[in-house]
């Protein structure tokens, strides 16, 4: 079961998408130095489709994007919500943020635009530095990683 902490509409986690940005809770992970450490715990309300729907129909015309920040705890789950929301509007892009370092097994793309993958490693920082450990891919076709992850350097 996922549940959520918050939402909000974000401009800078996926590039050119005005984004609706869901905050799952129970997070694995555990990043050292974390923005979100309150994530790791049991909090929020449980993400049901009834949920997204209302989400979706409070923000689908100011929105290009939906994306789950978490719910590496569930990964089926969000598959099956990316699912969901591209059945009520395929006009939607869906991304997913994740903490790991590979897609889980049996998990499927198909339903996503964009996966974010990697864990947050404070000394290499988060995606808008050239260091970072973590990847943004677009896909294409359900299958094709495309990295454009340098869409977030800043000169």
């Amino acid at each position: 079961m996922l549940k959520y902490f918050n939402y909000d509409i974000v401009f800078q986690e996926i590039p050119d998408e005005v984004t609706l940005a869901i905050n799952l809770s129970n997070c694995p992970n555990r990043c050292e130095g974390c923005h979100s450490p309150h994530l790791t715990e049991d909090v929020g309300e449980v993400l049901t489709k009834d949920v997204l729907a209302d989400l979706l129909s409070k923000y689908g015309k100011a929105i290009t994007c939906v994306c789950f920040m978490g719910g590496d705890a569930a990964p089926l789950e969000v598959v099956k919500l990316a699912e969901y929301i591209l059945y009520k509007n395929c006009d939607i892009k869906v991304g997913w943020y994740s903490g790991r370092d590979e897609l889980p097994i049996g998990f499927t793309s198909e339903p996503f635009t964009y996966i974010k993958l990697g864990p947050y490693i404070e000394q290499y920082g988060g995606l808008s530095c050239k260091t970072t450990n973590q990847r943004l891919y677009k896909i294409h076709d359900g299958q094709l990683f495309e990295d454009i992850t340098c869409r977030f350097e800043k000169s």
